[in-house]
């Protein structure tokens, strides 16, 4: 099965991050097709960056299935137009925010989200509400701008390890998401450190995939996701009719 894989912003060394932890996941036989979103902000770290990010994620949306791909999955941890994806997609259209949540809820009680900028804790909260997931969670923010993560001079690593042994001591937490795309990379190793389960949400979001193809699901068209009857767009996004 062709999984793709779409980074919403436009930074080409977060979406090579992505690719490894997506490759990484996925079963023997899953190609990844990791994609660099060809318009937008170069980070997403709040609602106006969340909107411009949108054109460009709907089009690599239609450009996949086009070609053919057997689920997409949105790399972006504010599930950044995860719902306008699913009404043009007839495969799965997997979160990486929704596809972490869903896997820490099997296996703890209670999870803390690991955020970058406090400024995005009320997009996720308001995710985690329409989920069903709030009373089962804690964000924090580690104050990390998301393009430090691709800095190995910054001090991101220790801001997000700091946080997360504050969360496990205060939070009562027993496991921990981390609340970016960027950050998939430290999943293992800060697991190991901390000795709870660090959930990144590329790896589940990949895994998800795999199993709704596998099992013969796509999205539903009943209702909220159904395409409806074509309609013309003017202006720039008129490309976002391009299914070639």
């Amino acid at each position: 099965m062709r999984i793709r894989v779409i980074n919403p912003n436009t930074t080409a060394a977060m979406t090579a991050t992505i690719a490894r932890a997506a490759e990484e996941a996925a079963a023997t036989g899953t190609i990844i097709e990791a994609i660099t979103s060809p318009t937008g902000p170069v980070s997403i770290e709040g609602y106006f960056d969340e909107a411009m990010s949108l054109p460009g994620l709907l089009i690599e949306v239609r450009k996949g299935e086009a070609a053919g791909a057997n689920a997409h999955v949105i790399a972006c941890f504010d599930d950044t137009g995860l719902d306008a994806a699913r009404q043009i997609a007839a495969g799965p259209v997997i979160g990486i925010g929704e596809a972490a949540y869903h896997a820490a809820t099997l296996i703890a009680n209670r999870f803390t989200v690991i955020t970058t900028l406090a400024r995005s804790i009320p997009a996720l909260e308001h995710n985690l509400m329409k989920y069903g997931f709030e009373r089962r969670a804690t964000i924090r923010a580690a104050e990390v701008p998301v393009l430090a993560l691709e800095d190995e001079g910054s001090d991101a690593r220790a801001r997000i390890n700091a946080e997360i042994a504050r969360a496990l001591a205060e939070d009562r937490a027993e496991a921990i998401v981390l609340g970016c795309a960027g950050m998939a990379k430290l999943a293992r190793d800060l697991s190991d450190q901390h000795g709870c389960p660090v959930i990144d949400g590329v790896g589940a979001a990949v895994k998800l995939a795999e199993m709704l193809v596998a099992l013969g699901h796509k999205t539903s068209k009943r209702g909220g996701y159904e395409t409806g009857a074509p309609k013309t767009i003017t202006g720039p996004l008129a490309s976002l009719l391009d299914k070639s």
